[in-house]
């Protein structure tokens, strides 16, 4: 075995795996995996630089798209941050119906995982289950917000629909629904021993891969690490309402599929304390903000996946001058460095789907000379000329 040569395997940038451009580059001695390689940025859109050139508020539908299946994630963060550059909290009404939103995304998210996972298994019964029930939660969206995806319902300050108290009665009858069809989806995974033989003990992350990598969401929890910023940091009505974090110990694929399924169930449990809080009642769902005064500001936000981030930096202008993000994927798949290596080749594929990966939102950069065919500035020459910039703009070198 020590003489064969090594083969490297390429998954991507088009594969039946990837429902989106990227690329990874297995090194294989045999059937085994000995590394794993993995490049960026086949799905740049400019979105940080775009957000220069749009107003506060067109930022929120702006980021909205950078990833369809959390599509509210990005503006619950980007909010968040403007909002810590305001030194503004939002009326309690739209705190209640921002985290409704960001509960069903959850739901939703974590079915079309499920479905997926079990579609690249060869399992299309969980497939179909599993896509099926989730309609009824995009059913709910198109109810509240008018739309089953892309749902513009944040702006800085609040929210920009309230849901009424006469659809309320049917969000409850949904849940209820919902929730026998989750309980009898998580018996099937849970339950079944051919699952479990295929993905117990497969792709496993031990507590010191998760702080190594800084991985974050339910690919953290699987593995024992205690970390979400609905309770770490808290925001909206997180705080609230009461709900528990769901973690398992043993970090392999089996535990991630079971924090995903059991998430589910706190995030009905969510919003109907949620639903409960504002029925019969009136208040306000935004607070008016006019202009975006110069300073700094951070928001973050529990996405599907993990810790959502947006720095946002404002000179007074009408726009942001800079706005960084970090979505979840960006720190989680790096980590298919320790979970692939040393499973064989047969398992690659649902440890690559274990960590949920979106890889729209992980778009990097680098800038090449068309005509000489040449590299000018790849990723650690931009990261510099990033910095340097984001100096000046803090110094005021930069109106």
């Amino acid at each position: 075995m020590k003489n064969k040569k090594r083969v490297i395997i390429p998954i991507g940038p088009y594969h039946p795996l990837l429902e989106e451009p990227e690329f990874f580059s297995l090194y294989c001695d045999g059937e085994t995996v000995v590394d794993v390689e993995w490049e960026a940025g086949y799905n740049h859109r400019a979105i940080e630089k775009l957000s220069e050139s749009k107003h506060w508020d067109q930022v929120t539908f702006l980021v909205e798209r950078i990833c369809g299946i959390c599509s509210t994630s990005h503006p619950f963060a980007y909010c968040n941050a403007v909002e810590d550059i305001l030194g503004i909290t939002v009326p309690e009404r739209a705190k209640y119906i921002r985290s409704i939103i960001g509960e069903m995304e959850r739901i939703h998210s974590h079915l079309l995982w499920v479905g997926l996972a079990g579609h690249f298994l060869g399992y299309n019964t969980v497939f179909m289950w599993a896509w099926k029930y989730r309609e009824t939660i995009l059913d709910m969206f198109e109810m509240i917000t008018g739309n089953r995806n892309h749902y513009a319902m944040f702006r800085i300050g609040g929210v920009r629909r309230d849901i009424e108290d006469g659809d309320i009665p049917s969000l409850r009858k949904v849940l209820g629904e919902m929730e026998g069809k989750l309980e009898m989806l998580t018996r099937a995974v849970l339950d079944d021993p051919v699952l479990a033989v295929r993905l117990k003990g497969v792709g496993v992350l031990t507590r010191r891969d998760i702080k190594d990598f800084g991985a974050v969401g339910p690919v953290a929890r699987a593995s024992g690490v205690d970390f979400d910023v609905r309770k770490d940091d808290p925001y909206a009505a997180y705080p609230l309402v009461k709900w528990k974090v769901i973690t398992t110990g043993n970090g392999d694929v089996f535990d991630k599929a079971v924090v995903r399924l059991l998430e589910t169930f706190e995030s009905v449990s969510i919003i109907r304390q949620c639903l409960d809080a504002i029925e019969g009642k009136k208040g306000e769902i935004e607070n008016q903000v006019r202009e975006v005064p110069a300073g700094q500001g951070i928001g973050r936000h529990e996405a599907p996946r993990g810790e959502c981030f947006h720095y946002v930096r404002s000179d007074g202008a009408n726009s942001p001058v800079r706005h960084k993000i970090r979505a979840p994927s960006y720190v989680n798949i790096p980590t298919f460095k320790a979970s692939c290596t040393g499973q064989t080749i047969s398992d690659v594929a649902i440890i690559l789907a274990g960590v949920d990966p979106c890889y729209c939102c992980t778009e990097r950069v680098a800038v090449y000379d068309a005509g000489n065919k040449k590299k000018l500035y790849g990723f650690p020459e931009l990261v510099e000329m990033s910095r340097k910039k984001t100096e000046r703009i803090i110094k005021g070198e930069m109106k």
